[in-house]
């Protein structure tokens, strides 16, 4: 079995910055994609920002130039710095990966945390 611990989410005032981290631990092999998601009330979960194995990156287009995207695979963890933060960014922000155990790949969500960005 494997789990994704999320940390780092809070309150900030507009412009303000936060940094979410996800540590991956258990039976991983090997990890692929790894990324961040968000969803706001009454809204569909969307996708903030991944980081593939190969190095790749991409952003939604509502957070490029403000979030940056990383990963140290040597602690199986993938962070998102997000600087400049706007009320419209206020959503639970959910850690994802792509997780081999040798035999299998699976796919993996954390469980969530809140960042509320208001004055």
């Amino acid at each position: 079995q494997v789990q994704l611990v999320e940390s780092g989410g809070g309150l900030v005032q507009p412009g303000g910055s936060l940094r979410l981290s996800c540590a991956a631990s258990g039976s991983i092999v090997n990890i692929g994609t790894m990324g961040w998601y968000r969803q706001a009330p009454g809204k569909q979960r969307e996708l903030v920002a991944v980081f593939t194995s190969g190095g790749t990156t991409n952003y939604a287009d509502s957070v490029k130039g403000r979030f940056t995207i990383s990963r140290d695979n040597a602690k199986n963890t993938v962070l998102l710095q997000m600087d400049s933060l706007k009320p419209e960014d206020t959503a639970v922000y959910y850690c994802k990966a792509h997780v081999g155990d040798g035999q299998y790949v699976r796919q993996y969500w954390g469980q969530g945390t809140q960042v509320t960005v208001s004055s």
